[in-house]
């Protein structure tokens, strides 16, 4: 039976906050609602047990770094650096997501229902049997998966609060990529592509691996999966596993 705790984090500094979430996790706490959030910093960070949080408001930068199999429930915006290194769980956020979201995240999964900034899912990578994913609902900043090692970033341009004509992301996308995959769901203007990159189609495989994580952001988000796979989805793809290799002087 699920263990539930309520914390009212209403002027709280984050280090107490934080003390009180490893107090109520060492306490067996399997599902934690935190109210009155206005920018506490590091929630949720390293937590491996299988604890549920429900945040009402919105967290402040590094959000869930280095979690471990717990899940996160933002009821609104998330700042800076959500998923930091993350290692396994699930991140939803029913708004918007700073920069750096899923910086070098190496399993799990964050689902966010409208956009999200700059550099987002830079340096992620598999590791081991896990796959990492970031389904974004709306548009992306620059360098969208910049030096990407592994995992997949599903972007949807659909639920945005950016001008309807701005590009689906911003410039530099998939720059120095070496690994993983970015579908999006639309098209990109070809300058707005990292060096060497291209857009192609993608295949049956693609399009059953996009709609397995897009029916679970469609759940999360009250969304309609099928208005979702109507789209034409393309796909980005490193063109070597070392793109800056002629960059670097050989030693014998």
């Amino acid at each position: 039976m699920a263990k539930k705790c309520t914390i009212d984090a209403n002027g709280v500094y984050y280090r107490q906050l934080n003390e009180q979430i490893r107090e109520a996790v060492r306490e067996g706490a399997t599902e934690i609602e935190l109210e009155n959030i206005r920018g506490q910093r590091y929630i949720g960070n390293s937590v491996e047990a299988p604890v549920h949080f429900t945040i009402h408001g919105v967290p402040g930068q590094d959000l869930a770094m280095f979690m471990r199999g717990a899940t996160v429930r933002v009821e609104g915006n998330a700042q800076d650096g959500v998923g930091n290194t993350m290692d396994d769980g699930e991140i939803q956020i029913n708004g918007m997501a700073g920069d750096v979201l899923g910086y070098a995240m190496r399993g799990g999964r964050i689902l966010v229902r409208q956009d999200v900034g700059y550099r987002v899912g830079i340096h992620m990578k598999s590791y081991m049997d896990k796959q990492p994913v970031i389904v974004a609902g709306g548009k992306a900043g620059d360098f969208l998966g910049e030096y990407m090692a592994g995992g997949a970033i599903i972007l949807l341009g659909m639920d945005s609060t950016m001008d309807e004509k701005a590009p689906i992301t911003g410039r530099s996308l998939g720059t120095g990529m070496h690994g993983g995959i970015i579908y999006i769901r639309g098209d990109v203007p070809e300058y707005q592509l990292g060096p060497g990159l291209q857009l192609e189609t993608i295949t049956e495989e693609d399009a059953a691996f996009i709609r397995s994580h897009v029916e679970d952001w469609a759940e999360a988000f009250g969304k309609d999966a099928d208005e979702v796979m109507q789209g034409e989805f393309k796909k980005v793809t490193p063109f070597s596993h070392r793109p800056y290799g002629n960059m670097y002087v050989g030693t014998n």
